[in-house]
């Protein structure tokens, strides 16, 4: 496995066991390589924090991946350790959508159109320095209408959130790599697929339907069609190797 964008994503899904035993969640990986999609890991894990990440990337590395240039996933303490620690030469993307969500969730009904479109503003920034001094400005102006936790949250989460603006990266991979959209699809498909079961038995249960699924949609096009260039990458791409 050679050089990649990985995107992690838990899904929760319910099961009958012990009652001290919380529901299981199964950790789906998916990997962006020579321009295509490919599923490369799925575990079952009670906790998102760092052992169990650690214990699942090192999985992967095991099994041979390497040349990690970009992480994506959404804020989770555990994951962003993981990817400093065993994972020395990626970055870590924080999933803009869910950055958004979580920004204006701190944000009253009165001020809510206002703030999207501010946030959405930062984003749509040409360059890593004007997109911090757009969300400064941004922040500043929340602070201005009472809107403290969500200045708060806006100045302690924009680093992470706009990593994919870095020279490393191409212009042209920008929309693909900044949110996780690609396997939330994945997922909501899951979803559908589990909700009629209800509850499951127990998680290896669960965990043979979710993979099953996951072959399923992944022989179709999901996987075949070209979802990013990579060749873009030119050189940057060969150092990794």
């Amino acid at each position: 496995m050679l050089p990649a964008v990985l995107r992690h994503e838990g899904v929760l899904l319910p099961v009958r066991e012990s009652k001290k035993t919380s529901p299981p969640r199964t950790r789906n990986t998916d990997l962006t390589k020579y321009s295509h999609r490919e599923v490369v890991g799925v575990a079952e894990g009670m906790k998102e924090d760092r052992a169990s990440w650690e214990q699942f990337v090192r999985s992967l590395i095991e099994r041979g991946l390497r040349g990690v240039r970009l992480v994506v996933g959404d804020r989770c303490a555990g994951l962003v350790a993981t990817v400093n620690s065993m994972l020395p030469d990626a970055r870590y993307q924080r999933c803009t959508v869910h950055f958004m969500r979580n920004v204006l969730s701190r944000v009253s009904r009165k001020h809510a159109a206002w703030a999207a479109g501010a946030l959405k503003a930062v984003f749509a920034m040409e360059s890593r320095d004007a997109a911090l001094r757009k969300a400064e400005d941004v922040a500043a102006q929340m602070e201005s209408r009472g809107l403290k936790a969500a200045a708060s949250c806006l100045r302690e989460g924009i680093g992470e959130s706009t990593t994919y603006l870095l020279d490393d990266y191409p212009v042209e991979h920008r929309r693909r790599i900044r949110t996780n959209n690609m396997i939330e699809r994945l997922n909501r498909e899951i979803r559908r697929r589990t909700r009629v079961v209800g509850s499951f038995p127990d998680g290896r249960s669960a965990l043979m339907l979710v993979c099953a699924r996951i072959r399923y949609v992944t022989a179709n096009d999901w996987s075949s069609r070209r979802y990013l260039n990579m060749s873009r990458l030119g050189d940057t791409m060969q150092t990794t190797d």
